[in-house]
């Protein structure tokens, strides 16, 4: 079974690691309405929910006067 020749410091794991970063996050523009979100996720516009450019679910947006 592997077993460690001596601890690591925390120093030393630390440093190690310190390359790993969470990456940026990818942004699209829809060519319909054009709004930027997230790629690959359903986002709103007005009320209305759009994904891959095509309208999900639309709700009615009522006017009181």
């Amino acid at each position: 079974m592997a077993h460690p020749k001596s601890r690591i410091s925390k120093q030393r794991k630390r440093k190690r690691r310190t390359h790993y970063k969470t990456p940026i996050p990818q942004l699209a523009t829809c060519q319909t309405t054009g709004e930027k979100h997230l790629m690959h996720r359903a986002y709103k516009v007005d009320g209305n929910l759009y994904y891959n450019g095509k309208m999900i679910i639309q709700t009615d947006v009522e006017v009181e006067e």
